[in-house]
């Protein structure tokens, strides 16, 4: 498993609360729901390959 790396992520209250519910209704944290995001928006902008990146639900 890659270590991680914590940092501070200021974010618009609105949007924090809406990837809050986002998390929850898929059973995620909402620290895993951001990786998540983050990790979709990569493989789609084509900025990392699947195998770079640490994800145990890889196509």
């Amino acid at each position: 498993m890659a270590a991680k790396k914590p940092f501070a992520l200021r974010i618009d209250e609105k949007l924090i609360k809406a990837v809050e519910k986002w998390a929850a209704d898929e059973f995620r944290s909402t620290n895993g729901q951001i990786e998540w995001i983050i990790q979709e928006a990569l493989k789609k902008s084509g900025r990392f390959k699947k195998s770079e990146l640490n994800d145990p639900n890889q196509d």
